[in-house]
C-alpha cells in the first residue's frame, strides 16, 4: 500500500489540530466489506466503496460520547427491502364451472383470472437514518401453460359475469381430462421486474423473481346424442 503524503492525511483527519492533546477519544473512518455485500459484482462494490469513503472521512468523537451512525447507502438499503419481501403464489379464478365438479369444456374460451391474492405490484421501502429507499416489483399479467391446451393470455385476465365484452386471458382445452385422471393441471406464473430509488440519488434494476403455482381444472366433453324419426 503507498504511503499517504502529509497532505493527504492532514485532509482525511479534519480539524486534526483542535485534538492533538486528546488522549481519550478516538478517530472513526468509514470502512466497507465485501464479505458483507450479499454477493455484489466485485467492481460495483468498489466502486461504490470507494465513492463512499470519499464523502465521508475520518470523525473525532470525544471520550463519552457516541460514535456516529455508519451510513447505509440506497442500494444497500434497497437489497435489504427486497429481501423481507414475499410476493404470493397467483391464484385464478376461471369461468366456465359446471356444477359440484367445476369443469369446464373442451373447445370452449376458457376465462382465466387473478384473484385478490395475486398482486400486480408490490413495494417496499427501507429506511436507516436519512437514507430511505423503496423497491417496486411489477409483473405485467399471467403466464399460463397446460398439456392439450391453446392459451391467449397477454394480462391478468378479467372476471367473467354475464354480459362481459371480452377479457386478456383465455385457455381453450382440445381434450377432455379423461386420460390425465380427471383434472388438467394448468401452470400459472407471474415474472416481476425489480427496480428501487432511493433518497441519496441511487437509483436502478435488482432483477427479476417469479412466483408460480398448478391449479387442476376438471375438463369435460359435451357429449351429444343424435337420434332420427321414422315416418
Amino acid at each position: 500500500m503507498a504511503r499517504k503524503s502529509t497532505e493527504e492525511i492532514r485532509a482525511a483527519y479534519p480539524n486534526y489540530q483542535e485534538y492533538a492533546n486528546e488522549e481519550d477519544g478516538f478517530w472513526y473512518s468509514p470502512f466497507c466489506w465485501y464479505e458483507r455485500s450479499g454477493g455484489m459484482d466485485p467492481g460495483e462494490f468498489y466502486r461504490m466503496a470507494n465513492a463512499h469513503m470519499e464523502a465521508n472521512s475520518y470523525v473525532y468523537v470525544p471520550a463519552g460520547s457516541a460514535p456516529p451512525a455508519p451510513m447505509i447507502d440506497g442500494r444497500t438499503l434497497a437489497r435489504a427491502a427486497w429481501d423481507a419481501v414475499t410476493i404470493p403464489d397467483p391464484q385464478i379464478g376461471y369461468n366456465p364451472t359446471l356444477g359440484d365438479s367445476g369443469a369446464t369444456l373442451v373447445g370452449w374460451y376458457t376465462w382465466v383470472w387473478a384473484t385478490g391474492d395475486t398482486p400486480a405490484q408490490v413495494t417496499a421501502t427501507a429506511t436507516a437514518g436519512p437514507v430511505s429507499a423503496t423497491v417496486t416489483a411489477v409483473a405485467g399479467g399471467l403466464d399460463l401453460s397446460a398439456p392439450d391446451a391453446e392459451v391467449d393470455c397477454t394480462g391478468f385476465g378479467i372476471p367473467w359475469s354475464q354480459g362481459a365484452s371480452g377479457t386478456d386471458c383465455t385457455v381453450v382445452f382440445t381434450r377432455s381430462s379423461a386420460h390425465l385422471g380427471g383434472t388438467t393441471p394448468l401452470s400459472v406464473s407471474a415474472s416481476y421486474d425489480v427496480t428501487f430509488t432511493a433518497t441519496d440519488g441511487a437509483s436502478g434494476d435488482l432483477g427479476s423473481a417469479t412466483t408460480s403455482s398448478t391449479v387442476d381444472i376438471p375438463v369435460a366433453e359435451v357429449q351429444t346424442l343424435n337420434t332420427t324419426t321414422e315416418d
